[in-house]
């Protein structure tokens, strides 16, 4: 059986990370892990995957295929309808599966078969229903499958020099439910864990590869299960000497991190680089709306320094338009708050109520909802109605991130988290070509193409990271970097 794997391409947008890849001469951001993990699941068959952040889809490759398998994201939607709508014409049917489906299947009908949930539990059995040909048109999970079953991911049917950083799991589910996130339906409350072992023959895998560099953990919070992750560190610590630190991780994770001063010792000298936090605001009143409880009862701020103590790079995620936002403060209090903690890139957005949140429930109880939310971080407006005078939140919110990527309130961030950043004991890696082509492009098109003003502020990070921070310097020249995506992402935003 010839099976096609098709990644949809994504919107622009924070995560997509599009304006920076022309820096390090890469294709797109993240591979398509779900998809190389399915395959690795499925029979020996002929298999093929392509990737429309990276190349093009030829008609050919659908004709060859008996199915076109899609996995996507709700930011994905538009060029996922454009793949089922190319397939149908040709006549080849589609299995569509991935967190899409939170728009519900009923959204397309042009599809043959779907894949509901998380797939440990259902692909063996729909495979086999694929080869007798009693296959059904709906697979919903069965339930939340041991994920030490999950095979290694089949990186042979991509290229890993097409991309920026690889991805790779270790723990599914959450033990909080903040009432706008839905990971706690979905993945649930009790994290699973692979085993060490195991998780180590994946990275194992990513650098037979020849791969080096970023790997990001797909965790929904990394600390979900400590236990299981005090026993795997040590082992990834020997691995990475061993292995002469080919890879820096970059995980998501709650605040209580900041408690744990053995666990974030552990992480660096096992090279995390980057921990994101959700921190979502710095209004007390609405986190406690949120459920956000873990956030509520502490001072974020020096939670944030003791991390980056630690010699941890803190990221964050923020939202406005919760209820208990106060228009006339709000917008300020988040900027004050980025400023001060010298978070350099907050990934700003507008509350959304998703499908299978509380909050999705209660504003439908509450006849607020609107319409499905798209899934964009960088949406201009929410899908309910909001206590905050909507055309007030939108120009806030417009507002705020025009002021938080300027190119002197962007300086003053990376200047507070120099200030702040450990690098006692940092973890060095060697200067890679990418990088070193990085540097070289960020002097011409920031330093000398990007304007006297961001020119300047270029020019006078450097400066400030060579003189008092040097072995902070490439973590400098990365922010200036992630600068230049971000202004662009902030100019599309005001222009919406």
């Amino acid at each position: 059986m010839n099976i096609l794997m098709v990644y949809p391409e994504f919107l622009v947008t924070f995560w997509s990370w599009k304006h920076l890849l022309k820096f390090v001469g890469k294709k797109a951001a993240f591979p398509p892990l779900g998809l190389l993990t399915v395959a690795a699941m499925l029979p020996e068959w002929n298999k093929k995957l392509v990737d429309l952040n990276v190349c093009k889809l030829d008609d050919k490759e659908i004709e060859w295929a008996d199915y076109v398998f899609v996995s996507a994201m709700m930011t994905q939607k538009d060029s996922t309808r454009e793949v089922i709508a190319r397939c149908k014409k040709l006549g080849t049917p589609v299995v569509l599966g991935g967190p899409i489906l939170e728009l519900g299947y009923e959204e397309f009908p042009d599809v043959s078969h779907f894949i509901l949930g998380e797939v440990e539990n259902t692909l063996a059995e729909f495979a086999d229903d694929l080869m007798a040909g009693t296959a059904k048109k709906i697979y919903p999970a069965k339930n939340f499958p041991d994920i030490s079953t999950s095979p290694i991911p089949l990186w042979s049917l991509i290229n890993t020099n097409d991309y920026a950083c690889m991805l790779v799991g270790f723990v599914r589910g959450c033990p909080f439910k903040c009432a706008f996130c839905n990971i706690a339906a979905l993945n649930g409350r009790i994290p699973r864990a692979k085993s060490s072992d195991q998780f180590i023959s994946e990275l194992q895998a990513i650098y037979r590869t020849g791969f080096r560099g970023g790997v990001m953990l797909t965790d929904d919070n990394f600390i979900g299960n400590k236990k299981r992750v005090r026993e795997m560190l040590p082992s990834l610590i020997r691995w990475q000497i061993a292995h002469g630190y080919p890879f820096d991780f970059t995980v998501e994770a709650d605040i209580t991190i900041a408690d744990d001063s053995e666990l974030m010792n552990m992480m660096r000298r096992a090279g995390f680089k980057k921990v994101f936090l959700g921190l979502e605001t710095p209004n007390k009143e609405s986190l406690i709306e949120c459920g956000k409880l873990q956030n509520s009862s502490r001072d974020l701020a020096a939670c944030v320094k003791k991390i980056q103590n630690h010699g941890l790079i803190t990221l964050s995620g923020f939202i406005v338009g919760f209820d208990n936002d106060n228009p006339e403060t709000i917008f300020d209090q988040h900027f004050e708050f980025y400023q001060k903690t010298g978070i350099v890139f907050p990934m700003i957005g507008i509350l959304q109520a998703q499908k299978c949140t509380e909050l999705f429930e209660r504003m439908q109880k509450e006849g607020r909802l609107q319409k499905v939310a798209t899934g964009n971080n960088t949406d201009c407006y929410p899908n309910f109605i909001s206590k905050m005078p909507v055309e007030v939140l939108v120009r806030g919110y417009k507002e705020l991130v025009k002021k938080t990527y300027y190119p002197k309130a962007y300086y003053e961030r990376i200047a507070v988290f120099l200030r702040e950043y450990n690098t006692t004991n940092m973890v060095v890696r060697k200067l890679s070509k990418t990088g070193l082509w990085a540097f070289v492009r960020s002097v011409w098109w920031i330093g000398v193409r990007g304007g006297p003003i961001t020119s300047y502020y270029y020019w006078k990070t450097l400066l400030l990271a060579f003189c008092k921070y040097r072995p902070a310097f490439p973590e400098a020249v990365a922010n200036q970097i992630y600068g230049w995506h971000f202004r662009k992402i902030a100019k599309s935003i005001k222009n919406s």
